[in-house]
């Protein structure tokens, strides 16, 4: 869908400070389809990234690609994008609909009245649509700027921090239309730096820190990077029986359960060690790193 290619971008303060580099030869591409989060900590780069996208800013050097899906054009490829900025401006006398109309104008976009109904029910703000925003609270205006993002029927989305500062039916109620645009084949690209929510509903995963990419790639692939150290928690109760599994690693016992752990290659021994020695299996989990301790432990260390 678009590709960053050694894209760099330098800042400077003020004439006597020298300049800063933000983008450092940033290299990732999101495919068409994808559901795709975008992180990394305050300041890494992500909106400097998506400014860079969107032409609100140039690039000192590398290339922006865009998909001929998007259009073969400038003008073309942003009528087929729809974008929520992290900082978005909304007039406060105008009402919610009005506003609507207004963004959707910019566009080329059909069915204006149609697609606000549909989308303002399912993020639940059709009820404060002929109310003037200078009414609206914080989470109402987020939801607000996610139906302008989508009100055209966009090929392609891109979010900047799209969850900052709902409460958590907001979060769910986002979470969800996300997931149900991407299945009707809109392509999203959303930064983030709570990685929760990215593990929650993204298929694939853009990291980057100090302005260079650490990761591109599906999530799976990368939940799957510390599988051979994986190991399964477990609880056997040996029925007031001492016996010793020597494939469980014993960390505790308490009356008649054993806790310990159990090696991804020793699995089916134990299993079948237990029944052998008569004992019952109270549980048996995966132990696995988060998301969230991947990125920030092992990527972003």
């Amino acid at each position: 869908m678009f590709e960053f290619i050694d894209v760099e971008r330098k800042f400077q303060e003020d004439f006597w400070s020298s300049h800063k580099s933000v983008l450092n030869k940033l290299s990732f591409k999101v495919e068409e389809g994808s559901l795709c989060g975008f992180l990394g900590a305050n300041g890494a780069g992500k909106t400097t990234s998506i400014k860079a996208f969107y032409k609100f800013i140039g690039i000192d050097s590398g290339e922006i690609r865009y998909s001929k899906t998007l259009g073969h054009n400038w003008k073309e490829v942003r009528d087929n994008i729809g974008y929520f900025p992290e900082r978005p401006y909304f007039y406060p006398s105008m009402t919610g609909r009005e506003f609507c109309k207004y963004i959707f104008s910019l566009g080329n976009g059909k069915d204006f009245n149609l697609n606000l109904k549909v989308w303002s029910e399912r993020i639940n703000i059709a009820y404060a649509l002929d109310d003037k925003m200078k009414n609206y609270s914080k989470g109402m205006l987020q939801r607000l700027g996610f139906v302008t993002s989508v009100i055209s029927m966009p090929k392609l989305v891109i979010l900047d921090e799209p969850l900052s500062g709902l409460d958590p039916v907001g979060r769910g109620d986002f979470k969800k239309a996300l997931k149900e645009l991407n299945k009707e084949g809109v392509t999203i690209f959303f930064s983030s730096h709570i990685v929760s929510d990215v593990e929650e509903i993204c298929n694939d995963l853009v990291v980057i820190d100090k302005g260079s990419t650490t990761f591109c790639g599906s999530i799976n692939k990368l939940l799957d990077l510390d599988k051979e150290d994986r190991c399964n928690n477990v609880v056997v109760n040996t029925k007031g029986k001492k016996i010793n599994l020597k494939y469980m690693n014993l960390v505790s016992e308490e009356n008649y359960f054993s806790h310990g752990t159990v090696s991804q290659d020793d699995k089916n021994n134990f299993l079948k060690e237990v029944i052998d020695t008569n004992c019952d299996l109270v549980s048996m989990s995966e132990n696995r790193k988060t998301l969230e301790k991947i990125v920030y432990s092992d990527i972003l260390k």
